[in-house]
């Protein structure tokens, strides 16, 4: 018989009154002991009932998922013991979660990979671009095939032109029209600026249309004007392009709204009385290119440009302007007009091309200039050559002098009529004159092939015009060479000169950069008339 532990206690008397709050307090500790020891024995039997619960499920589980190999259903629940098919699942599952975790990572890591080798690309053709996603560039003609789905026609005419690479211009300003974005650029002169804009042009209109005028190019002269029209042509041979040059002849007709025409090529005056006359629709124009950009944004010309870019009321059309010099207040007045604009330029902006060989020659007087030019021509002719004028009445005086010394020399300037100066830039062009003396009228844009020298008679009146007129030579990759005459007149703007040619990597006297730097003004100072007679 067990014994009970009391009677360990027996014949002890233990007073309950006297120490009653204390035995007061051993009751509520004991009983809260009894409770929390009543607590943990049913917190242990739930333990152990999940436990034996938890060893039932799994049982239970592996049977289940042993028959649903064989029937091909599913159990959901957690499998301790996963079948090689399971694990497989689980596997691409869990491949696939990463790649998706991964996909805008890999994304950006390919874009950033894209952004360098275009910088990369640019810095190589010293290309510099300014916009929000800018397009890449090109890297050779045959991806306008692979990128945009040009048409074997237009690359068979670059081959046939003789176009094998694209000129840094072209590489960076062919993309960015192809993408549907407006483009302002400067790039230098001869460096292919008519096939930058008119590549992309063809390959935008894909084909002939009978709903007029889709596209519009404005030349600030007329040679320039029909030079463009002229190589358009070559782009678009094997096509059925209807492409027009707006002459004297197709102004004067009464109604141009119907006129089958899918690129239009014009000066702004001419233009503009057509819009005047209402003899013209330009609403469906989807391309509006300007070139040589600063000289047609002169105030002489703004109120024509005005009416044409106003009359060009197509809310999706694609504006461009192309210029070897652009001016800041062009530049901000480009911007104004223009739509999330992509900025480029060629090499550091407003320079002659690094291809031509600049000096300068202090004749001292006008005669002194005349016995100059003799002497060169004496020491070394290698034409053609190009000679400017500041006026068309010097320009007939030194045509008059030079006309005598049997060399073949010919003369343009705005007094000729058109047709006489398409004779004389034909002449020219066929080798028929060796030295042509001309105004500005020719200084922009205007391409003769392989000029040798330029040589600027009488100072140019802005530096705008200096660059201009010395880029008729050092074209397409050639070099060439450029020689302006000063006198005591020109020496307050000999400075500026001088930047242009340091900037093109062209030695200059130490004792020219030294002299102050003038704003430029339109430097026309009044000259003696050119002539070899004594004045007495």
């Amino acid at each position: 018989m067990e014994k009970d532990p009391s009677f360990l206690f027996s014949g002890i008397h233990f007073n309950k009154k006297k120490f009653s709050n204390d035995f007061a307090k051993f009751q509520e500790k004991k009983g809260s002991d009894i409770n929390e020891s009543e607590e943990l024995r049913e917190d242990s039997s739930f333990i152990e009932s999940g436990k034996s619960e938890e060893k039932e499920g799994k049982l239970s589980v592996k049977k289940r998922k042993r028959k649903s190999v064989g029937s091909g259903e599913t159990v959901q629940g957690f499998d301790v013991f996963k079948s090689s098919k399971s694990a497989v699942k689980s596997v691409e599952v869990n491949e696939e979660n990463d790649e998706a975790e991964n996909g805008p990572s890999k994304k950006n890591k390919e874009l950033n990979r894209q952004l360098e080798r275009d910088s990369l690309s640019r810095k190589k053709y010293n290309i510099h671009v300014s916009g929000n996603n800018v397009a890449t560039p090109l890297q050779n003609f045959d991806e306008l095939s692979s990128r945009f789905g040009c048409e074997p026609y237009l690359l068979s005419n670059l081959k046939e032109l003789g176009f094998k690479e694209p000129t840094p211009i072209q590489r960076q300003a062919i993309p960015i029209l192809l993408s549907g974005r407006d483009c302002f650029a400067c790039a230098p002169t001869g460096s292919g600026k008519t096939l930058a804009f008119a590549c992309p042009m063809l390959m935008k209109l894909k084909h002939a249309s009978t709903d007029g005028i889709r596209a519009v190019i404005l030349c600030p002269t007329r040679e320039l004007a029909a030079q463009t029209t002229r190589e358009c042509e070559k782009l678009a041979k094997g096509k059925k392009f209807r492409i027009k040059l707006m002459t004297k002849q197709l102004v004067g007709k009464a109604d141009l709204s119907k006129l089958p025409c899918d690129i239009l090529i014009s000066t702004p005056l001419r233009l503009r009385l057509a819009i005047q006359k209402k003899k013209i629709n330009l609403s469906r124009v989807e391309y509006l290119v300007l070139d040589e950009s600063d000289k047609l944004f002169e105030l002489g010309m703004l109120k024509q440009i005005d009416s044409v870019v106003k009359a060009c009321s197509n809310p999706s059309i694609i504006q461009s302007l192309f210029s070897a010099t652009l001016p800041d207040s062009v530049e901000e007045l480009a911007r104004t007009r223009m739509h999330d604009a992509v900025r480029v330029i060629i090499g550091r902006k407003n320079t002659a091309s690094e291809l031509i060989k600049q000096k300068l020659v202090f004749a001292g007087s006008e005669e002194g200039k005349l016995l100059a030019l003799h002497q060169s021509f004496a020491e070394s002719l290698n034409p053609p050559i190009l000679i400017f004028v500041q006026s068309k009445e010097r320009a007939k005086e030194l045509y008059g002098e030079l006309a005598y010394d049997k060399i073949r020399v010919d003369v343009i300037h705005s007094d000729l009529s058109q047709l006489q100066r398409d004779n004389v830039v034909d002449g020219f062009r066929a080798g028929k004159t060796w030295v042509l003396i001309a105004t500005d009228v020719i200084a922009r844009g205007v391409d003769f092939k392989g000029v040798n020298c330029v040589i600027n008679y009488d100072f140019p009146d802005s530096y705008n015009a200096y660059i201009h007129r010395i880029g008729r030579t050092g074209r397409a990759g050639r070099t060439g060479e450029a020689i302006t005459f000063y006198t005591e007149a020109d020496l307050p703007f000999l400075r500026n000169i001088a930047n242009s040619m340091k900037s093109s990597g062209c030695e200059v006297p130490s004792w020219i950069m030294a002299l102050p730097k003038l704003k430029w003004k339109k430097h026309r100072p009044k000259r003696d008339s050119i002539s070899t007679q004594s004045k007495d």
